[in-house]
């Protein structure tokens, strides 16, 4: 067994490798860029040693930097985890010309597997089934249009060196071919230098099916069986499942053979997916199964491998890397129950899932499921790099207790102040098509905004969140023989909201802000005034500052009357601007706020008299 193990690459995968790497008593060393100094796999490690800069060009892809790194100390191997350098012919044979192990195929392997059209005419080879379609050297635009008319459309153009949905296009009319062409070039030169193309059938009810393969260097290689990836959006997997629904016993036999075959094909040691396209209209079968690449390293979605067979992959890895065979044969090799894999991102649906960054002040992951993760509670999601920050996986006896299961640990996910794909998740997951596991990649895209998660809470959660704001207990405004009535004032995107509640129902908490967490979905209320119980605001219209900020602009005047409602002032805080109101109509008895002032939470900016009379 190894003794010594330098990962070359960050987060979740990072502190994954270190967990097991660990438990089999290998001393590991982390790299770290600037932005990573306090990284929780910087911390977890053994040693760890700085590379460079934020950007992944200047550190984590500078694979001169890492061998060196891991010569300096005296590390035997390096494991290059997923993305990154783990798909870098050149840099595998760069650690093994260094005298290292590398924990990964053999870099022949990866060339062979690297460019999509070379591949599928090995597969060709092999008696691999490959999706119909046109692989060809002439890559004029007049052959290419040509070799479309003769497949039929719709057809699909992709990067032969394409890889994580770039470089790919849809084209479901001749017209429109030859713009999707230099469109799909343009972006396979920009992403990966390289603007060649093969065209492929567009599958109408297309499922992704993968097969987790493994080989040692002793000429053996196994199946761990398969998972569907199917739910996808925009070609990135969203959530992944083992085994694939509706996979029979022989259809699962005749996958998985191929892909063991497809593996031998190239001399395949360590961890490898091979990827399938399905055409699923007439459920899954064996003549409707073609295949559509390799990635040769371990995948991001393994758990849901792990979960089903009971073997730890890295583990596997690790043993195969130092030189032993393959920890179990195929026919100690088994399934049991079923596991789902949630792909967790600091990312906003509601603004085209565009990146959240920023500091977890609160990061609390849902009970009852694993999690894989690379960050904790104050760590900073930077925008250097994905801002994947979890993965949750559920197992459970049957597909419906695995959904179910990693539904609720989502649903009880509280991060702020980032936004989450975590609502979206939940929606997914309780989609009527997905629970019946009628599949297929383009479900997401059928579904569009129904699986958008609601911009506000529940009048429920609301009213529930109301409650905790009473500063004078349970009991705040009770009055014998009266009617029990409490109104909690507060600021909710932006928003002046009053709730009435029954404060009997509520937790006794001071005045503070409360974390809203439904649906997976989390919303910041800030309590500016509680009125209808012993413990009231300041006074009865007080306005105090929610937060921290900056008043960016001042509506009144003191003495001028108001009514309920009326804006008073703005603050911007967490860039975000918060209007301030009238609680009722009055008089602006007080006001202590000035355009442009910097302001701390909990002062006095205005207080607001009842009208006499």
């Amino acid at each position: 067994m190894l003794e010594s193990l330098l990962i070359a690459n960050r987060g979740e995968i990072a502190c994954r490798i270190i967990r097991t790497a660990r438990r089999l008593g290998i001393r590991t060393i982390a790299v770290y860029s600037d932005a990573d100094a306090d990284a929780l796999h910087v911390r977890e490690a053994d040693e760890a040693v700085h590379i460079g800069p934020s950007p992944v060009r200047e550190s984590y892809l500078v694979g001169e930097r890492i061998i060196a790194t891991a010569k300096a100390t005296g590390a035997q191997a390096i494991h290059p985890g997923y993305g990154f350098l783990s798909e870098n012919a050149e840099f595998a044979q760069a650690v093994i010309d260094a005298g290292l192990i590398w924990v990964g195929p053999n870099p022949s392997s990866i060339t062979a597997m690297g460019l999509k059209d070379a591949a599928k005419k090995l597969m060709q080879d092999a008696g691999v089934p490959t999706t119909p379609g046109y692989l060809g050297e002439d890559q004029s635009p007049e052959r290419l249009a040509a070799e479309a008319d003769a497949i039929g459309y719709p057809v699909l153009i992709k990067a032969v060196a394409g890889g994580g949905g770039k470089g790919m296009r849809k084209v479901d009319d001749p017209v429109n071919f030859a713009d999707a062409l230099l469109s799909c070039r343009r972006e396979a030169a920009s992403s990966f230098g390289n603007e060649q193309v093969l065209l492929e059938k567009w599958i109408t009810n297309p499922r992704h099916i993968e097969v987790q393969v493994f080989g040692d260097k002793h000429g053996h290689v196994v199946h761990l069986f398969e998972r569907d990836c199917s739910l996808q959006r925009r070609h990135q997997k969203v959530i992944e499942e083992a085994p694939a629904p509706g996979m029979d016993e022989a259809t699962r036999a005749a996958v998985c053979q191929a892909a063991v075959n497809a593996a031998k094909a190239v001399d395949y040691v360590g961890a490898g997916t091979i990827e399938f396209i399905a055409d699923g209209s007439d459920g899954l079968r064996a003549d409707r199964i073609w295949f559509m690449e390799m990635n040769t390293r371990l995948q991001v979605e393994h758990p849901v491998t792990e979960e089903i067979t009971g073997q730890d992959l890295v583990e596997w890895q690790l043993r195969v890397a130092s030189g032993e065979p393959l920890p179990r044969t195929q026919e100690q090799l088994s399934m049991n129950g079923w596991a789902m894999e949630a792909r967790l991102y600091a990312e906003d649906p509601a603004k085209g899932f565009l990146p959240s960054i920023g500091t977890l002040d609160t990061f609390e992951l849902g009970g009852g499921a694993r999690i894989d993760t690379g960050v904790e509670e104050g760590a900073a999601i930077s925008p250097y790099y994905d801002p994947m920050i979890a993965k949750v996986i559920a197992h459970g006896d049957t597909r419906d207790a695995a959904r179910l299961r990693l539904a609720a640990a989502l649903d009880d996910t509280v991060i702020w102040p980032l936004r989450t794909n975590a609502g979206f998740l939940v929606k997914a997951l309780e989609n009527a098509d997905f629970a019946a596991a009628r599949l297929d990649t383009g479900l997401i895209a059928r579904e569009g905004d129904a699986l958008l998660p609601p911009a506000d809470p529940s009048d429920a959660a609301l009213a529930d969140a109301a409650a905790a704001l009473t500063p004078g207990g349970a009991l705040a405004g009770f009055r014998l023989n009266a009617p029990v009535r409490a109104e909690a004032n507060f600021l909710l995107n932006g928003h002046a909201h009053a709730v009435r509640y029954d404060p009997r129902l509520g937790d006794a908490r001071p005045l503070e802000d409360v974390l809203i967490a439904e649906g997976g979905q989390v919303w910041e209320m800030t309590p500016w005034r509680v009125a209808g119980g012993a413990g009231g605001a300041a006074s009865d219209g007080a306005i105090l500052s929610p937060m921290p900020g900056r008043i960016i602009a001042v509506a009144v005047t003191a003495g001028q009357a108001v009514t309920k409602g009326q804006k008073l002032l703005t603050l911007e805080a967490m860039k975000m601007e918060h209007s301030l109101v009238a609680p009722f109509d009055g008089v602006v008895a007080e006001l202590n706020a000035a355009e442009g002032g910097q302001v701390s939470e909990g002062v006095l900016l205005a207080r607001i008299d009842h009208r006499e009379g």
